[in-house]
């Protein structure tokens, strides 16, 4: 009996191993089209030249465990199909499944699981990263790296994405990416923003995070349209604003969180306002939370729909510097006789038992119980002092038709034009504002 055994030239049986994938890449003519055959191969990878590596979806590339699985340094490059594993663990270095420090990519439809950062654009422009599913190492929330990190990257497109189990996807000191229809769970914080401007956030879903959007000194950003929901615990809120400036917060649902919208000190420049318009925030624990007495944010045609507490200021403070209009409160009591639409009288939110709690993080445990609920209308009925103002919506939705609630007329606003002396006036309240703190 003869068997006949066909090997190829390149069969280790010969003698001679078959080259490495990086020494593949190294021989390709830029431009070249590499589609990888199915199973592992062998990384970290760093590309110089613009060429497309395609893993047809079968394809898995091994980091070992060493640095960044692929490192991208040429402009123009395309990696799609792949899944991308086993990157090194070092935060100083930031060891990524895909690193890219240049311009013009796409990373698309790729798996990235088991490292420590997802993908890392540093100074990357014009880059298209859609369609990938990223998970950081099986590590505690505060030892993983962020699904995707971009600094100082400008004019990116981060389009259905889904990151989950990561820490964050964080934008630093980057300016006009758009942001949509991505989803992000068992993350910190699904979205994060510092020091950055003109960026566009829309249609996505966050859910069971830490923090929904969270933007920190940032300004002329569009955040529309968005999903958020169970952002809980001590910490958890739908979206959060520190510093921020010329925002336009618009159409957003956030449901079941701890603070559905948090403000603090935003706007920060005393020459700007922020735009809060048309959002739904229900069933949350508090609805609009101030840190301070803040002014200068319009908010309009929201609906407040069964939070505990629809409007929450922090340090002693009041929110009745803003402009308040058209809002629909689920706790108004008034009618519409004219049936116009809007309640016939304004609706007020004031301080009277609820103080307490906010002050006391252990009256907190408590919040929601029939014993505070009780005390609350005793506090209204038969009040021990003068209950404090908190705001005034001098023409609320008598209900929540979104025909007339997200109408132009009813969310229309004309910013004001402020001059030195509003700037003056400005300086003069936060004096009295940190002296009374």
């Amino acid at each position: 009996m003869i068997m006949l055994i066909f090997l190829s030239a390149s069969s280790p049986l010969w003698g001679v191993a078959p080259p490495s994938l990086q020494k593949r890449i190294d021989a390709l003519p830029a431009g070249f089209t590499l589609r990888l055959e199915p199973g592992i191969h062998q990384g970290p990878l760093i590309i110089e030249k613009a060429l497309a590596l395609d893993g047809q979806g079968e394809a898995i590339i091994d980091g070992g465990g060493q640095g960044s699985v692929i490192q991208i340094l040429a402009d123009g490059v395309t990696i799609q199909g792949l899944s991308i594993i086993h990157s090194g663990s070092s935060h100083d270095s930031i060891d990524a499944g895909i690193s890219v420090k240049s311009s013009h990519n796409i990373l698309r439809n790729n798996i990235i699981r088991d490292t420590l950062f997802g993908i890392d654009l540093k100074e990357s422009h014009e880059n298209l990263i859609e369609g990938n599913e990223i998970s950081s190492k099986p590590v505690e929330l505060g030892m993983r790296g962020d699904g995707i990190r971009a600094w100082a990257s400008n004019n990116n497109y981060f389009r259905k994405n889904k990151i989950h189990d990561s820490r964050d996807m964080i934008i630093w000191y980057s300016y006009n990416n758009r942001i949509e229809d991505n989803q992000g769970w068992n993350n910190r914080y699904s979205l994060h923003f510092m020091y950055t401007g003109a960026n566009t956030v829309r249609r996505n879903r966050y859910w069971d995070n830490m923090v929904g959007i969270f933007l920190m000194y940032s300004k002329d950003s569009l955040i529309e349209e968005n999903h958020i929901l169970h952002s809980i615990g001590p910490s958890g809120m739908g979206i959060g604003m520190k510093e921020v400036d010329n925002m336009q917060i618009l159409k957003n649902k956030i449901v079941y969180c701890n603070a559905g919208i948090y403000l603090d000190q935003s706007p920060h420049d005393p020459l700007t306002f922020n735009l809060l318009l048309g959002n739904t925030l229900a069933f949350n624990v508090q609805g609009f939370v101030f840190h301070s007495s803040l002014k200068q944010n319009v908010i309009k045609g929201n609906t407040m729909l069964a939070n505990l507490e629809p409007v929450a200021v922090h340090a002693k403070g009041s929110a009745v510097e803003n402009h308040w209009e058209g809002n629909f409160w689920s706790d108004y009591e008034g009618f519409d006789r004219d049936r116009n639409g809007y309640g016939d009288r304004s609706y007020q939110s004031r301080v009277y038992f609820e103080q307490l709690w906010m002050n006391d993080p252990w009256m907190k445990f408590f919040y929601g119980s029939p014993v505070i609920s009780m005390l609350n209308l005793l506090a209204k009925i038969a009040p021990i002092s003068k209950p404090r103002l908190l705001l005034t919506d001098p023409q609320p939705l008598f209900e929540k038709k979104e025909s007339l609630r997200l109408s132009e007329t009813n969310l229309a606003f004309e910013i004001p034009e402020l001059d030195e002396e509003d700037l003056e006036d400005e300086e003069e309240w936060e004096e009295e504002d940190e002296n009374e703190a």
